[in-house]
Order: C-alpha cells, then structure tokens, then sequence
C-alpha cells in the first residue's frame, strides 16, 4: 500500500482511520488524494503575468482624463463626445453590435454560448472563456431553484427573488461586457481601432485605455483583470447595493446560509482522464466588490494557469453545450427530466452516498433553464460611470492561483448538507 497519498501536513492518516465512521474514512481518503491531485497539477501551474509598464501606462491615460474632468466638467464632456463621435460606416456599426447584443442576450444560455463563440473565434479575448464558464454557474444556480432540492428550502417568492437577483446580474455584465468584444473583432476586420466608440456603447470611460493598450500590445492578462474590475464596478450599485436586491435577497437569512445553499460555489468541470473533475472557489462574502474581484482573478489562474484544468474546461465547454442543468457534468447524479414522480413532504427518502446515488436511488432532477424559467424582458441599466479613482489599478499584480482549488469533494459534502437539510426540514414540517 502507498502510505505516502494518505499523509497530510505530516499527519499518518492510516493510522487514525480505524477509530473513525466510514463516511469519515472515505472523507479522510477523499481529502487525501484531492491534497495530492492539487499539489501535482500545482506543480506544472504557471503565474499570470501583468507588466508594471503597462500599469504605469493605464495610470498615466486615467489620471489625464481624471483630472481634466475635475478641472473642467464642460469641457471633459466636450473632449468625451469628441472621442466618441462617429461617422456614418461607424453609426452602422454600433446599430449592429447592438442588434447582435440584443441577439445574444435573451437568457444565461444564449449568453452563455455567445462567451464561447467569442472565445473559439478569439482565443486571446482570455475574459470571454472565464465569462463563459462563470455564466455556466449563474444558469446551475437559476436551475437550481426549480429542482428537486432547493425549492423544500426555500418558498416560491424566496426561489423568485433570488433567480431575479442572478439574471439581472448575469444580463447586465453581458449587455455591458460583450459590445466591448463586438467592437474589438470589428476593429480586427476593419483594421483600425474603434475604440473611441466605447462611450457610445455606454461603456466605462476606464476600458477605453486599456483596449488602445490591448490592440498594441495584447496583453490578455491586463484586458482580463481590467474587464474583471470593470464588470464588478458595473453591477455594484444597479445589482449589488441596489435597494431591492438587498432587501429581497442580500440581507435576507436565506441568502446569509448561502454557503449551506452553495449558492456562492463557482466551479469550472474540466475533462481529466476518464472523468470529469471540478476546479473553482468559494466566494464567501458576494456583498464585497473588492473579494468579488479578487476571487474573479484566482478563478482566472486556476482557468488559464494551471494547464490541466485549462485543457480539461476547454474539452469539456466545446463538448458539452450549457443547457442549465448540472446533468450537463455529473450525469450519474442529476437529470433533466424527472425519472420519478416529485415526492410530497413525508415521503423523501435519502439518496445521496457521497459523490453517487444510493442503490436504486433516482438521479436528483436539474431542469434545463429553458424548462425551469421562462424568459424575461430585462430593464435598461440606470446610465452612470463608476470610476471615479485610480486605486482599482492595486487589483493589476502578478497571478497566481490558489493552493487549494479543487472542488470536486467539497461539492459532493456541500449537496449531501443540502440533502440532510431537506431531509430534517422534511421531519420537522
């Protein structure tokens, strides 16, 4: 037997798994081995590089249109509608990145699959593979609400509330984020930059130095961690800090167990041998953009880092097309059709044994968005620029990922606790 697989910060564990449960024993083995599996493919990882010049160069263009905003609000005004106008080919231009926009936006599934598309047609566009494999999340989490688990936890304005409060804000980063793609393959075919029309798409006036960076230098970290920065400052006061949102769902008890609910799970499959594995975090307080950005950029170098997970998510995203349900990546325990009537209050029998059914047990039901949520006319976002300083520029630094960044176990524990919660609810009702 390899003794050495079942040692953990020096600890024997064989030694003590004898006096333990046997679900304690196989969570003990799990950890192990997860430990191992981590440290080996941390081992080949590589950090994410962002030039300090570059940095220094982003500082220098935002602190010009900083301070000419503050030494003259008229003609900052001016100086922007300058940069901004367009002519006639180019007032085309914007209709149709809005039509396809508008095209793309309709659900997270659409939204979704419009990420990837980007990304297979622009590999260097590093953000559109992380937006697409994050908006996969946002779909599991609308689904989620409508499956066999959470809505015996939740009640029926409770699961609407919450579903309101991830597509408002999965839409809103799309309606912001993907023009600014739109604009960057249209100044490829083009051959010029038209990134002075970045205002015109309602767009931050923070992006418009760092697309000019971009087409000289394609730096895909900067551009990456900038549309990190940007989205987060986008959504936090028409998402986030909105009145509605926190009365309805941040500051409801609900949503403060979200950690119980792993609402708060992000988590990327990714194809590693003959199995499908699962690499992310856990976002532990969503009300802080500052933790908001910093887990969007070990998200990104656990993506893009650690090249068996880069491979692994890249195989599995052009394999296996976003339906919304979590059957898409752990078929053996989720189904997009019920394969059993819906059990009332009284009957619910466990099913979970770990990462796998219990003998007999039915696959837990994970709808289709499309079965799960009709779709919705979304509101225009409220007009407004959110920059304002230059200490966002603290979040461009060096990448590295995170020690600790599989998840595969932690989600099989986490769906057990929601279970058991189901189940004690159940006894208790």
């Amino acid at each position: 037997m390899n003794r050495g697989k079942y040692r953990w910060n020096g600890i024997d564990l064989l030694h003590k798994l004898a006096d333990l449960p046997q679900e304690a024993v196989e969570w003990v083995k799990g950890k192990a081995q997860t430990v191992a599996h981590e440290k080996k493919l941390l081992a080949a990882a590589h950090r994410i590089p962002i030039d300090p010049l570059s940095v220094e160069a982003l500082r220098k263009r935002l602190q010009w249109k900083l301070a000419l905003q503050e030494e003259n609000a008229d003609s900052a005004k001016d100086v922007l509608e300058t940069e901004s106008h367009a002519n006639e080919e180019e007032q085309e231009l914007l209709e149709r990145i809005v039509r396809e926009r508008d095209a793309h936006i309709r659900n997270n599934v659409t939204r979704t699959a419009a990420y990837l598309h980007m990304h297979r047609e622009h590999p260097e566009l590093h953000w559109a593979f992380l937006a697409h494999m994050v908006s996969r999340n946002g779909g599991w989490s609308m689904t989620d609400l409508r499956g066999d688990l959470l809505p015996f936890l939740l009640n029926e304005e409770q699961c609407e509330n919450v579903y309101v409060f991830l597509e408002r804000a999965n839409a809103l980063i799309f309606r912001d984020a993907y023009p600014q793609l739109l604009l960057y393959r249209a100044s490829l075919q083009m051959k010029r930059p038209l990134f002075h029309l970045l205002p015109r798409l309602g767009v931050s006036r923070f992006m418009r130095p760092v697309w000019d960076r971009f087409w000289v230098e394609r730096e895909s970290g900067l551009l990456t961690v900038a549309l990190i920065v940007n989205e987060q400052h986008y959504i936090e006061d028409r998402v986030v800090r909105h009145p509605s949102f926190q009365s309805t769902v941040l500051d409801t008890l609900f949503f403060q167990t979200q950690t119980m609910l792993q609402l708060n799970q992000v988590v990327f499959p990714y194809i590693h041998g003959d199995r499908i594995r699962l690499a992310g975090l856990t976002l532990e307080n969503f009300s802080s953009v500052r933790e908001r950005i910093e887990v969007g950029k070990k998200l990104y170098a656990i993506l893009f880092g650690i090249r068996a997970v880069a491979e692994g998510a890249q195989a599995f995203a052009c394999g296996r097309r976003h339906s919304g349900s979590r059957a898409d990546y752990w078929p053996h325990l989720f189904a997009p059709v019920r394969k059993e009537p819906p059990r009332p209050r009284g009957q619910l029998l466990e099913r979970l044994d770990g990462c796998k059914l219990r003998p007999g047990a039915a696959p837990l039901y994970s709808p289709t968005l499309l079965d799960a949520w009709k779709d919705r006319d979304a509101e225009p976002p409220v007009p407004g620029d959110w920059f304002r300083d230059l200490s966002v520029l603290d979040y461009f630094t060096e990448i590295s990922a995170p020690f600790s960044f599989e998840m595969t176990q932690d989600c099989g524990v986490g769906l057990k606790k929601i279970e058991l919660a189901v189940l004690a609810g159940d006894l208790i009702l």
